[in-house]
């Protein structure tokens, strides 16, 4: 079978399946929302304070709803016993994992639509802004990218919606950083330049490890 048509099936199915139950979105968004209440009256009393830790309160939100959704990435297809029709169809091994990667990135910027909006008003501060766009852009992809390979390797294990973060945050942590010191220069008003610029290209970096090196390993990955 060609590559995109069975990418595009598996990311269609997903979503639709999502559309349906609603399970991911609904979930993950309470929850980020909630982390983002809770800052709020932790340091509501402190606008200066809320500014200068604003960057990294919003990339929490981001991860662990994140990690949510990543989890529920291949365990539908567990439960259902679909994974072994999933791995024996007539598709190529990495067009599975892009396919996921795709539906999971859908996911994960619709979240951060409807979260963003709600930070800028919990914390009065304009998200709005084309350098942060590009930011959560970068490392919503690299997040995805690695989170999905993750995902596949702890759906065998028991303790799945343990061993997933245990495994998968520490390897992403130089995505999350980059996009604190990204995110903070952004809202700070910076321009294109000078850190922002180094930034964004470490982001990139990191981003074409991560869709190169899951897409090859992927295919033993699932198997194991």
């Amino acid at each position: 079978m060609r590559f995109w048509p069975c990418v595009l099936a598996i990311a269609r199915k997903d979503i639709l399946a999502e559309l349906r139950g609603r399970e991911i979105i609904s979930s993950v968004l309470v929850f980020a929302a909630l982390v983002l209440v809770i800052f709020n009256f932790a340091f509501g009393q402190d606008a200066e304070l809320m500014r200068e830790v604003a960057p990294g309160i919003l990339w929490v939100a981001f991860a662990f709803a994140g990690v949510l959704a990543l989890n529920r990435a291949f365990i539908p297809e567990k439960e259902e016993n679909c994974l072994e029709g999933l791995l024996g169809c007539p598709a190529p091994r990495e067009a599975i994992y892009t396919g996921k990667a795709l539906g999971s990135l859908a996911f994960m910027l619709a979240v951060e639509i409807v979260i963003l909006p709600v930070f800028a008003l919990l914390f009065n501060i304009d998200v709005f802004r084309p350098q942060l766009i590009a930011t959560t852009l970068l490392a919503t992809i690299g997040f995805v990218a690695v989170g999905t390979i993750f995902s596949a390797l702890a759906v065998n294990t028991r303790a799945r919606e343990m061993v997933l973060p245990i495994l998968f945050l520490p390897v992403v942590t130089p995505v999350l950083i980059a996009a604190v010191k990204a995110s903070a220069l952004s809202l700070a008003g910076s321009g294109w330049g000078g850190d922002m610029l180094q930034w964004l290209l470490i982001l990139l970096a990191f981003d074409a490890i991560f869709l190169v090196v899951p897409f090859l390993v992927f295919p033993y990955a699932l198997e194991e």
